[in-house]
C-alpha cells in the first residue's frame, strides 16, 4: 500500500488535547523548587525624572527578598540591542531600570522580589515614589507638525519605505473623470492575548539559566539575554513550547524577561516575573495612524492617479515603521502616483507589530477609497477591481510568482450572492434594520527567511525533527509533522516534531506569515538529506536488494525503502539503523530563499472579503451577520488549521472595525481602558456566519512547498469590507476605526 500524502489533509492539531485538558504548560506554569516571585512597579507619570524612590517599608516586610531600582541595578553588558533583537526597529531600544528618566506612562521603575506573588504585589503597592514631571506629548493629531521621515536602519530594509513618485500626479488627479479624497484615522490597539506575559528563570548550580518565556522566538530571547548580561549563549537556554496567543506581542523580548533574569543572576535564585492585565498595556501596540488618500479614474474606471499619505506614532527613542502606503499601486497600478509615510515621535513606548502590521491599516484606506470611487463612477465595486486587475507588480517592475485574486473575487462573489445586491445605498432592509453588502481586497507579502532543522531516524524506525521555532497557536507543530511525514513516507504517529527550545537548530521569530515557508522548507530539506543518507546506508548493507538502485527507483513508505517496480521488496528503516549498532542516523540542514530566482518575482498572498451587515435604523447598532473570505495562498498544507487561521483573522477584522481601541487621556498621557472590561473585543454573540474559500493556486517559484503564509491575509480585507457594507446600508461613509454606533445616529 503506497503512502498517502499528508500535505493537503485536514489533520486536527496534535497538541489540541493537551491544551484543552490543561496538560500543556505555559511560561508561568512551571513548578520550580524555592521559586521567588517578582512584581513590577510602573511609573505613574508620563515624562520626567525619579527624584526619590523609598523602598524601606517594602524591604522590611518578612518574605521580601529584594527591591531592584535604577539605584541598585547590577551593572550589565548592554551590547547594542538593536542587533540582539531580530525585530528591533531603528534607534536605541528601551533599557529597563537604566536610569532615573521616565520616558512613558507605565514604564517599569522597580521590581519587588518576594517568596510569593501576593507578597511581592503588596510590597510593590507601598513603595513611595517622588517625581519631577516634565511636559509631554502623546497626541498624534495635535503633533502633526513634528512629522518627519523615518531614520534609516536595519528595519528600513525589512520594511521598505514608500515607492518614489511617478508621472504627474497633480495633473492626472485634476484631469480625472472621478476623484476621491478621504481622510482616515485609526485608533491605537493593544495586544491582549489570553496568556499573560510571564518568564520563569531557573538558576542552575553552575550559573547557567533555563528560561521559560512567553515568546515568539526562543533564539531571539537567547541572544538578547546573552548580549545584555554578558553571558555565553550556551549558558542560556530559552524554552517556549506553548504560547497562549501572541500575534506580534512576543516578537521582541519584553521587559519581564530582562527583570527576571537580572534578579535571578543577582540573587542566584530561580525567579518568576508575571505581568498582570493592566501591565500588558505598558509595552507595544498598533500605532494610531492618520492617512489621506486621493484616487482618480477615467470614465471607464481605470485608475489614473494614486496618492496615499500616512502619519504614524512612534516613540522618542525608536523609529517603528510599518508598510502602510505601498499596497495600492501593487493592486491597482496607475501611471501617476505620490506616496508618503512619516513618523511623529511621542512620549509613548515603541509601537510593536500586531497581526498584519501596516497592511490592516493601509488596506482600510485603500479599499474604502476604491469603494467610494466605484460609487462616484456608478460602477459595481467588484467590477471596478476587475477593471484594474493586474498580474504585474509595477512597484518592483516584475510579475507575481502566482496570483489567483481574480478567482477569489469570482468564487467569493458567487458563494456570497453579491449579484443580489441593490447598488443604491440605504435600499436594502430586513425589518427595522438596514442591510448592507461590502467587499474589499487583501494582499500580504509571501516571505521566506533562513532556518535550520535537524532530522534523525531512531532505532525504532521513527523520525524525529528538531527546530527552535515556536508555535503561537497557529498549528505549526501539526503542519511540520505533516511535511516531515511525507518526506519519509511515514504515518504521523511515527513522527515527532520537537520545537520551542533555543538549544535546537536555528529558527527565526514566528511572525510575518513566513513560518511554514521558512521552517517547513528546512524540514523538507532535512528530509531529503536524510533520505539520501538512509538509501546510501541501505545500499551498503550485506546482500542489499537496493545495492544498485538510485533514488528514482525506490519509494519511501511503510517505514522503509521499497523498490518502485516491486513494492514487496523493502528494507526497513530500523534495520538500516541496526547496522550502526542502533545509533540514530541524523542530518542537519538549512533552507534559505533562492534569491537568484525570487528576485525576478513579487510573492504575495491575496484575498477577497465579502460582508453583510445589519444596522438598526433607530439605534445605529451594527452586526456583521455573515462574511466570506476567499484566499489564494498557494499550496495549503493543512486546510483545517489554515481555515482556523483565516477565521481568526476575520474575527480580528470585525474587532478592528467595530470594537477595538485603546483610549488615551492626553492630559495625563495615560491609557484609560487598561482592562478587558473596557478594552472592547468581540464576544460569541458578535460573531455569526463566517466562511472561508481556498482558491486553487499553484506556485512553483515561491518555495519548494509552493506555500504562502496565511496568518495575516485573513485580516487585512475585513475592516474595509465592513466599512463599505456600513456605507451601503446607511449611506454614511465613516473613515474612523473603530466605527461606533453613535456615528450612525
Amino acid at each position: 500500500m503506497s503512502h498517502k500524502p499528508w500535505i493537503g489533509q485536514p489533520v486536527s492539531r496534535i497538541e489540541g488535547q493537551l491544551k484543552v485538558t490543561g496538560v500543556a504548560r505555559y511560561a508561568g506554569d512551571y513548578h520550580v523548587p524555592e521559586l521567588l516571585c517578582g512584581y513590577v512597579v510602573n511609573s505613574a507619570i508620563t515624562r520626567g525624572k525619579i527624584l526619590e524612590i523609598d523602598t524601606r517599608e517594602a524591604k522590611a516586610i518578612n518574605g521580601v527578598v529584594e527591591v531592584f531600582t535604577h539605584q541598585n541595578r547590577p551593572s550589565l553588558a548592554w551590547f547594542d540591542l538593536q542587533y540582539a533583537d531580530m525585530d528591533a526597529p531603528s534607534g536605541a531600544p528601551f533599557r529597563p531600570l537604566q536610569h532615573d528618566d521616565i520616558k512613558y506612562n507605565g514604564q517599569p521603575i522597580a521590581l519587588v522580589v518576594a517568596e510569593t506573588f501576593e507578597l511581592a504585589r503588596y510590597a510593590a503597592s507601598i513603595i513611595s515614589v517622588t517625581y519631577k514631571e516634565e511636559r509631554f506629548s502623546t497626541d498624534l493629531e495635535s503633533n502633526k507638525d513634528k512629522a518627519r521621515n523615518p531614520k534609516m536602519g536595519l528595519a528600513t530594509f525589512l520594511k521598505p519605505l514608500p515607492a518614489k513618485p511617478s508621472g504627474d500626479f497633480d495633473k492626472a488627479f485634476s484631469d480625472a473623470t472621478a476623484q476621491v479624497s478621504a481622510d482616515f484615522t485609526h485608533a491605537a490597539e493593544h495586544h491582549n492575548p489570553i496568556e499573560l506575559f510571564a518568564t520563569t528563570v531557573v538558576y542552575e548550580e553552575d550559573g547557567k539559566l533555563t528560561i521559560y518565556d512567553k515568546t515568539q522566538g526562543t533564539i531571539n530571547c537567547q541572544l538578547y539575554v546573552g548580549n545584555v548580561f554578558g553571558l555565553h549563549y550556551n549558558d542560556v537556554r530559552v524554552i517556549s513550547p506553548y504560547v497562549g496567543g501572541a500575534f506580534g506581542s512576543g516578537l521582541r523580548p519584553q521587559y519581564q524577561l530582562f527583570l527576571s533574569v537580572m534578579a535571578a543572576l543577582e540573587l542566584k535564585r530561580s525567579v518568576r516575573v508575571t505581568l498582570d492585565r493592566q501591565q500588558m498595556f505598558t509595552f507595544g501596540h498598533r500605532p494610531p495612524t492618520m492617512q489621506q488618500t486621493r484616487f482618480g479614474a477615467d470614465a471607464q474606471g481605470k485608475v489614473t492617479a494614486l496618492s496615499h499619505e500616512a502619519l504614524a506614532e512612534t516613540s522618542q527613542y525608536e523609529d517603528y515603521t510599518e508598510v502602510v502606503v505601498n499596497w495600492s499601486n501593487m493592486l491597482y497600478p496607475a501611471a501617476n502616483t505620490s506616496f508618503g509615510y512619516k513618523l511623529v515621535p511621542l512620549d509613548v513606548f515603541s509601537p510593536l507589530d500586531m497581526r498584519a502590521p501596516g497592511g490592516s491599516t493601509g488596506m482600510h484606506a485603500i479599499e474604502s477609497s476604491m469603494d467610494q470611487l466605484a460609487y462616484a463612477l456608478k460602477i459595481d465595486p467588484l467590477a471596478l477591481r476587475l477593471i484594474n486587475y493586474t498580474d504585474f507588480d509595477v512597484t518592483a517592475n516584475r510579475p507575481y510568482s502566482s496570483k489567483e485574486l481574480r478567482q477569489c473575487y469570482l468564487q467569493g462573489a458567487e458563494k456570497f450572492g453579491w449579484s443580489d445586491r441593490n447598488p443604491e445605498p440605504r435600499s436594502m432592509r430586513r425589518g427595522h434594520k438596514l442591510v448592507g453588502y461590502g467587499m474589499a481586497t487583501g494582499i500580504w507579502e509571501a516571505m521566506q527567511v533562513l532556518a535550520r532543522v535537524e532530522a534523525l531516524m531512531t532505532a525504532e524506525g521513527k523520525l524525529e525533527i528538531n527546530s527552535a521555532v515556536t508555535d503561537i497557536g497557529t498549528g505549526t507543530l501539526t503542519v511540520m509533522t505533516q511535511i516531515a511525514a511525507d518526506e519519509l513516507g511515514l504515518p504521523l504517529e511515527n513522527v515527532t516534531f520537537s520545537y520551542g527550545d533555543s538549544k535546537m537548530p536555528f529558527a527565526p521569530v514566528q511572525g510575518g506569515s513566513f513560518t511554514v515557508s521558512t521552517v517547513g522548507s528546512a524540514v523538507k530539506a532535512a528530509g531529503k538529506a536524510l533520505r539520501k543518507k538512509l538509501l546510501k546506508k541501505a545500499k551498503n548493507m550485506a546482500d542489499s536488494p537496493l545495492k544498485n538502485m538510485s533514488e528514482k527507483e525506490v519509494v519511501f513508505e511503510r517505514g522503509g525503502i521499497a523498490l518502485k517496480h516491486n513494492p514487496d521488496v523493502i528494507v526497513y528503516f530500523k534495520d538500516i539503523v541496526a547496522t550502526r549498532k542502533n545509533k540514530a542516523i541524523k542530518t542537519t540542514n538549512m533552507a534559505f530563499p533562492n534569491v537568484f530566482k525570487l528576485k525576478n518575482y513579487t510573492r504575495a498572498a491575496h484575498s477577497a472579503a465579502f460582508v453583510e451587515v445589519e444596522v438598526d435604523e433607530e439605534l445605529g447598532t451594527i452586526q456583521v451577520t455573515r462574511a466570506i473570505t476567499a484566499v489564494a495562498a498557494g499550496n495549503i498544507i493543512n486546510p483545517k488549521t489554515a481555515r482556523s487561521q483565516i477565521l481568526g483573522g476575520m474575527v480580528w477584522g470585525i474587532s478592528k472595525a467595530l470594537f477595538e481601541e485603546t483610549v488615551t487621556d492626553h492630559r495625563f498621557g495615560k491609557y484609560m481602558n487598561q482592562n478587558l472590561a473596557e478594552y472592547h473585543i468581540p464576544v460569541h454573540a458578535d460573531i455569526h456566519d463566517l466562511d472561508v474559500i481556498f482558491v486553487t493556486e499553484k506556485d512553483e517559484i515561491v518555495n519548494e512547498l509552493g506555500s504562502k503564509g496565511i496568518g495575516e491575509i485573513g485580516l487585512v480585507a475585513m475592516p474595509p469590507a465592513i466599512a463599505n457594507a456600513i456605507y451601503h446600508a446607511t449611506g454614511k461613509r465613516i473613515n474612523q476605526l473603530p466605527i461606533h454606533f453613535d456615528q450612525l445616529l
